[in-house]
């Protein structure tokens, strides 16, 4: 060999081997702090994003609230609106057979005019008088 000692080889290569085992280890430390750093933000991240679910299921509940509340308060509105359209209805029928009534008692004292032109006033009047009174009394019944 060239002269050196072969104990002197195998320290040397030891030295080496400590030196990178060294730089290494400083490495893996390094890595472990950030770790370590992200491992204490991520526990953060957990945390908020539990209070955040937390509200989320708060809020669906007052919307699911809400939304019963509407739905009893339409429901409620839409009821009432049937009733009064109805209503409406059953009015203007009750208009048609008045107008229809009105229309026959026209005609009829149009008819009685070419007929008897002497007595139509009298006829024509109390045909009127009695149209009204019925008008009247329906008014006051609705």
């Amino acid at each position: 060999m060239s002269g050196l000692p072969f104990g002197v080889l195998v320290e040397a290569a030891v030295a080496v081997l400590l030196l990178v085992t060294i730089g290494y280890c400083t490495v893996l430390n390094q890595r472990l702090k950030r770790l370590h750093a992200d491992k204490d933000q991520m526990r953060q991240m957990v945390a908020d994003l539990v209070g955040a679910t937390n509200l989320a299921n708060q809020a669906i509940k007052e919307l699911k609230q809400s939304a019963v509340e509407a739905d009893l308060t339409l429901n409620a509105r839409l009821e009432e609106a049937e009733r009064f359209g109805i209503e409406l209805a059953n009015h203007v029928n009750a208009g048609t057979v008045l107008m229809e009534r009105i229309a026959k008692i026209t005609s009829v004292a149009r008819h009685s005019q070419a007929i008897e032109p002497v007595e139509q006033p009298n006829k024509v009047q109390s045909a009127l008088e009695q149209l009204s009174a019925r008008v009247r009394t329906r008014g006051a019944a609705a």
